[in-house]
């Protein structure tokens, strides 16, 4: 369902961390923090348990600069590679890979120092060339990678040593150590990284069926606390009625996102199983292309904005599950307010606001729609709800590859839906030359004043600021925020609730 934008579109912003703080190395690896965050472990459990974990996210290849979509991130993401540092399930930023780091007085310069001891699945070990090559492979020029204009300012990189890298900013980040958390540390001698891998993470490839299944087994010589089960082995379905079966009749432990509120009624209840409401980040758009007639006009995105319930859509796919937002920005985000009134549903406002922009008669335009749930639903439903105030929607159904084309590289298009799946991406709103179009020099400016700014107070001020002008324009229609609802075998626990950016840290799941 995310598959495409979970490669595409990344948050860039972080707050826990200020500009002149050193990182403290814990040397325990990732295992042992990340208990905190997931669900707590029940009594007893085997350490030589296989967890069967169920998923709709297959990845389209395992490397996550070129494509490799949600499901490589889901699989891959802190089990098999890791960063320099680490995202935790509770939004937090901890070292990983780096022991520590420094950062200049002007904010511009950043040295790393590396962890001793760690080694990739291939054997090698862990240098500064590994980083300043995994940094560079994100900044490629033929990189599909979310974070690539996020170290856009990154002037140089240089590595004084094997455990020292030495990263110079043309213009100062806050985000930049929460933007590295994203960046997978590869070893620079590897190859074939769509269909391989070599990482430093606690598991390693073990086989990949496509279509079917992909099997991770326990790294011998991590360098961290071992992971508390054998190995794990995500199963692909592509209908969530299969994949929740698969978790009634015990062939899956564990499925990471529920995407369908109907079947929950078996599972809530019933003592075998435990139903997890986590917090999503997943936002579901429709995206106006701000740059074309008639959605150049804030008036008649505000218009459309009000002519579609999205509260009646939201229970019409997620029931009580779901929550409207107004903006971009989820409540997870520092810098979140409720915005759900800027842009009321009220039919007879949208018909007034066409009318104040020239359209009173309406008009049409064609709506690019995802050939996956949720989206086919929601087009049908907007399509019938404009054509309450004279608005006639065409829908053209699209694939995930087409969409990337049309809509995302080549701007194609007057309006689409999309999941966007990451924490802290408001900031997107600030580039005039993203998909979308939405250009306002004043959100602009104020995105780039909270990335420069010395306190995460300040940057956090700045961006809700920016938010509110973007709701204020309407450039797209936040329809809804997504629910985070994890189902598994109530012999679990360890399993991450929220999933942030669609990670799935497994390697401290136990099965009794």
């Amino acid at each position: 369902m995310k598959s495409k934008m979970a490669s595409l579109v990344g948050a860039t912003l972080m707050v826990a961390l200020t500009l002149t703080a050193c990182g403290s190395g814990s040397g325990s690896g990732n295992a042992s923090s990340a208990g905190s965050e997931s669900t707590s472990p029940t009594g007893s459990y085997d350490p030589n348990a296989t967890i069967e974990i169920g998923s709709l996210y297959e990845p389209q290849n395992l490397d996550n600069t070129g494509g490799g979509g949600q499901g490589v991130t889901e699989a891959f993401n802190g089990n098999v590679y890791e960063g320099l540092f680490r995202l935790g399930d509770d939004g937090k930023v901890e070292n990983l890979l780096a022991k520590d780091y420094k950062v200049s007085p002007d904010g511009l310069t950043y040295t790393f120092t590396l962890r001793d001891g760690v080694t990739f699945h291939s054997g090698d070990p862990l240098t500064s060339a590994d980083v300043k090559y995994s940094i560079e492979k994100v900044l490629a020029k033929d990189s599909q990678s979310a974070r690539k204009s996020s170290f856009a300012g990154v002037k140089s990189i240089t590595t004084p040593d094997d455990s020292t890298v030495t990263v110079k900013l043309a213009t100062k980040s806050i985000s930049f150590v929460y933007n590295l958390s994203y960046v997978w540390i590869i070893n620079d001698q590897a190859k074939n990284l769509t269909t391989s891998e070599d990482g430093t993470g606690p598991y390693k490839l073990g086989t990949w069926k496509r279509g079917s299944s992909l099997s991770l087994d326990l790294f011998a010589g991590y360098w961290g606390t071992p992971p508390t089960n054998k190995g794990v082995v995500f199963h692909y379905f592509t209908e969530a009625t299969a994949l929740n079966n698969a978790l009634l009749t015990n062939a899956v432990d564990i499925v990471t996102s529920e995407q369908s509120p109907d079947a929950l009624a078996q599972f809530s209840g019933n003592e075998d199983y435990k139903v997890n409401n986590g917090h999503s980040t997943t936002k579901l758009l429709l995206a106006f292309n701000d740059r074309v007639k008639p959605f150049d006009n804030a008036l008649v995105r505000k218009a459309v904005t009000s002519a579609i319930d999205n509260r009646k859509l939201l229970t019409s796919i997620w029931g009580d599950y779901g929550t409207l937002i107004g903006s971009m920005v989820p409540p997870t985000d520092p810098w979140y307010e409720d915005l759900t009134t800027v842009n009321p549903y009220d039919v007879e406002l949208a018909k007034k606001q066409l009318s104040e922009a020239g359209y009173a008669n309406g008009f049409g335009f064609t709506l690019d729609t995802p050939n996956y749930d949720p989206h086919p639903t929601a087009a049908t439903f907007i399509k019938s709800e404009l054509a309450k105030v004279g608005i006639t929607v065409t829908i053209n159904v699209i694939t995930a590859d087409e969409w990337y084309t049309k809509v995302f590289k080549d701007h194609d298009f007057a309006a689409t839906l999309q999941e966007h799946v990451n924490d802290r991406d408001v900031v997107w709103y600030g580039n005039p030359d993203f998909y979308w179009g939405y250009d306002n020099p004043e959100v602009t400016k104020l995105v780039n004043q909270a990335e420069q700014s010395d306190t995460t107070d300040e940057q956090a001020a700045l961006l809700k600021k920016a938010n509110q002008q973007i709701a204020a324009d309407a450039a797209s229609d936040w329809l809804y925020l997504y629910p985070q609802i994890v189902v598994a075998s109530s012999s679990l626990s360890g399993y991450p609730l929220n999933g942030l950016n669609s990670q799935f840290y497994a390697y401290t799941i136990k099965k009794s």
